[in-house]
């Protein structure tokens, strides 16, 4: 039997975090990553907070090895949107194509997603992507790189996936 690779889904986002806002982003991008073949071992929430956004990165890859952790919010413009930092600083190897992809895809729809920050990266053998905190970009996103993913988690840890392709 084929490994099921692990991911977590971590909504960056104050107003979510303070329970001022219902975040939306976040059980729909754990719905379309089990929908991929994933198994999600954990969701969670954290404010618009480098130090607080680069635990939880550091959590999921080094205690917790998920294979593919994925952010929603915080890679806009806004002075707190500050994901695609966090991400880099915890990561050891970037992936620009992932971002690239994403931004190409999203393109097609709206100007707007040039003024996406995200960014993708490797810690350990765990695999980092930002996307959007909007649920429409964020199904943008994943859709433009979910079918290369299992490939890249492959590669990474050195093992076949049975995740399957969108």
């Amino acid at each position: 039997m084929r490994e099921k690779y692990t991911a977590a889904v971590i909504t960056v986002s104050d107003r979510c975090f303070q329970k001022e806002r219902e975040d939306e982003a976040g059980p729909l991008v754990r719905e379309m990553a089990a929908a991929a073949g994933y198994e999600v071992v954990r969701a969670t929430i954290v404010p618009d907070d480098g130090a607080l956004i680069k635990s939880e990165l550091s959590y999921c890859a080094d205690i917790e090895g998920i294979a593919l952790i994925i952010t929603t919010g915080g890679t806009g413009f806004s002075s707190r949107d500050i994901t695609p930092e966090a991400t880099a600083e915890v990561c050891e190897r970037m992936t620009p194509g992932i971002p690239e992809a994403m931004r190409a895809a999203s393109l097609i729809k709206t100007d707007r997603a040039m003024l996406s920050r995200g960014t993708a990266g490797i810690r350990g053998d765990s695999l980092i992507i930002n996307l959007p905190g909007s649920p429409k970009a964020a199904r943008e996103n994943f859709d433009a790189v979910a079918a290369a993913l299992a490939h890249g988690l492959e590669m990474l840890r050195g093992g076949p996936s049975d995740c399957a392709k969108l």
